[in-house]
């Protein structure tokens, strides 16, 4: 069993690492199906378990490159329209070992809210971001135009009323792990005894 201390590193040695600082070193599918499993064990109003991850792994990165700067050309209105961002969309995900897109698998019944489904995919991203930095690998979560489109939702076969929540790039780091910081949390905690 973790110690809480060994606990509490781990959530502090978390941080976003993006594409350009990872290696597109392949990551072995052992370790992808233990951050899957990891993810799995998000909690989950009434056991809906929402989450659903496809990962693009390989050739199929540049592919999914082509397909993010071509569906932002298409959706991002004329005067949005960034060539850097556009050409970093083709590029990005060829520079990382594997992205996942991030759904969420809308309840038939709707009887959960949506807001509960998107939480616990929420919760399921931040354990597959831990286990990630548990197994040395960086991880970074974007959830831009292209990434969150019903074009998005449709290339990777979720139904009309689910959705895409965005790209989550894994890679081992080609630089130093980043220090982070953060403001003390006495500063955004209010306590109420009576």
């Amino acid at each position: 069993m973790t110690t809480p201390a060994e606990f509490s590193q781990l959530i502090r040695k978390r941080r976003t690492i993006k594409p350009k600082q990872m290696s597109d070193r392949e990551i072995p599918r052992e370790v992808l199906d233990q951050l899957f499993e990891d993810a799995n064990w998000a909690p989950t109003h009434g056991l809906t378990e929402p989450w659903r991850f496809t990962v693009f792994s390989g050739a199929a990165r540049a592919k999914l490159g082509v397909f993010l700067s071509d569906t932002y050309k298409q959706v991002m209105p004329e005067s949005g329209f960034k060539q850097a961002k556009f050409d970093s969309f083709r590029v990005n995900p060829t520079l990382a070992g594997a992205v996942v897109v991030i759904g969420m698998k809308r309840q038939e019944s709707g009887r959960i809210p949506e807001t509960e489904e998107v939480e616990a995919v929420a919760c399921a991203v931040q354990n597959l971001h831990l286990s990630a930095t548990a197994h040395g690998l960086g991880g970074f979560w974007s959830s831009n135009v292209a990434a969150t489109s019903d074009e998005m939702r449709e290339f990777v076969g979720l139904a009309a009323g689910d959705r895409t929540l965005g790209l989550f790039y894994l890679g081992y780091p080609n630089c130093n792990w980043p220090d982070g910081s953060r403001q003390p949390s006495a500063d955004k905690v209010t306590w109420i005894d009576a």
